[in-house]
């Protein structure tokens, strides 16, 4: 009778651990979307429109020191963190139920933003799922009948749910938190993720809007276009394992302590003000070059010049001691791949292809292959835009077909 009557008051007690992580990853997006439009438009010095707006109306000088400064500050935030105290990987943290430290999670994920908001190649989806878990794990210690895979679920769902909230992806956070970082479709799992990604999208609305990460053109597309996403997996597959590749050699066996991460990232944050000079879609997650892919806007020479860079200054980042995210550049690098692709084409063959259709394949495509999730993929980057509904199975062809031609070649390795 006693241990009957312990797990409907376990069961309670998880529900409401359930709403409190919601809220609070919701709390953990708002908190880091305000925070990097915050340090986007000190370091371009601009007020309205997007990074690239703000990028593209800046001085050539400010283009230049922007993500130098930022990239010092980063670094010596990193070297006063990291010679005091560890920063564990949070995937490692919630497979191995290791304790969650708190205190060095939030400062990381405040750097990281930083760290990107001054223009790095990295993704800002890594800090607010640091910060989602941290004040997950803080407010549900009181909740003492929780099991350790009941904590496990409710940080893999901090963890997701913060990523739905600042890209305003409800059902790609929750999946993330099931598929990816659990790898599990029980019920529970998948219940507690889908209420935690919606309230934390609820939450973080407030500066979203509600509205898709990035805008959809009004242009016609065709029914074609899912042969099109078959050809382009080949392509996908080379660039995602190349992506893969790059960044595995480029990250250092053991996080940078000492003061060489102040020049090392001031180092690659000059490059990147450097190279913004020809082409201001490089700083930054990787949004802008999303937004300039689906405008159509991009030229074939500028195309292939981001798929060939965006990467390269990703893993420079990262071999300087950065830390960030590698969703966002991968998606633009998968983006970019397919721009160029459809470009080419287009060029060589007169022909006027759907490039926003080709280029989100693109980005499905690689992210496949860099997660290890072909569903997840497909989903993520149509929930990014809200196409028309029929694209999904173009961007789950190529995600899936990308994610086979992976299998038969290197097999089921560990995803990024």
């Amino acid at each position: 009778m006693a241990s009957s009557a312990r797990l409907p008051r376990r069961n309670v007690e998880f529900f409401c651990a359930v709403i409190i992580v919601g809220l609070l990853a919701g709390v953990a997006g708002l908190a880091a979307t305000s925070f990097l439009r915050f340090v986007e438009h000190a370091t371009y010095h601009y007020s309205f429109g997007t990074l690239l707006n703000g990028i593209s109306g800046s001085s050539p000088v400010r283009r230049a020191l922007g993500p130098v400064v930022g990239g010092a500050l980063a670094g010596f935030g990193w070297w006063m963190l990291r010679s005091r105290s560890e920063v564990p990987p949070l995937a490692q943290t919630i497979e191995r139920h290791e304790p969650v430290p708190r205190f060095a999670w939030s400062i990381d994920a405040a750097l990281q933003v930083l760290l990107v908001g001054s223009g790095a190649s990295l993704g800002r989806e890594g800090a607010p799922r640091q910060f989602a878990a941290a004040l997950g794990d803080f407010a549900t210690a009181w909740l003492k009948r929780l099991s350790a895979r009941d904590r496990e679920i409710l940080l893999a769902c901090a963890a997701g749910a913060g990523l739905g909230a600042v890209a305003a992806v409800a059902l790609a956070g929750a999946l993330f938190a099931a598929r990816i970082m659990l790898n599990t479709w029980h019920p529970r799992a998948l219940g507690a993720a889908f209420l935690t990604s919606s309230l934390a999208v609820a939450v973080c609305s407030a500066v979203t809007h509600d509205q898709a990460t990035l805008t959809w053109p009004s242009s016609e597309s065709t029914y074609l276009l899912t042969a099109h996403g078959l050809m382009l997996a080949p392509v996908t597959l080379v660039v995602g394992l190349a992506f893969k590749r790059l960044m595995a050699v480029a990250r250092p066996a053991k996080a940078m302590r000492t003061w060489v991460l102040v020049p090392a990232l001031a180092a690659a944050g000059l490059v990147m003000g450097v190279c913004s000079h020809w082409w201001p879609e490089l700083p930054g997650n990787g949004r802008s070059i999303l937004t300039v892919s689906l405008a159509s806007t991009m030229t074939l020479s500028s195309a292939a010049a981001i798929l060939v860079l965006k990467p390269l200054l990703t893993a420079l980042f990262l071999r300087a001691g950065g830390a960030g995210g590698m969703l966002t550049p991968s998606l633009a690098t998968g983006a970019a791949a397919g721009s160029t692709l459809i470009l080419a084409i287009n060029w060589a063959a007169g022909s006027h292809l759907h490039g926003p259709a080709v280029s989100l394949a693109g980005a499905a495509g690689v992210l496949a292959v860099t997660q290890g999730s072909p569903i997840w993929a497909a989903i993520f980057v149509w929930e990014l835009a809200h196409p028309p509904p029929w694209l999904f199975l173009v961007f789950l062809l190529t995600a899936c077909g990308a994610y086979g031609l992976k299998i038969l070649v290197v097999g089921r390795g560990p995803t990024l």
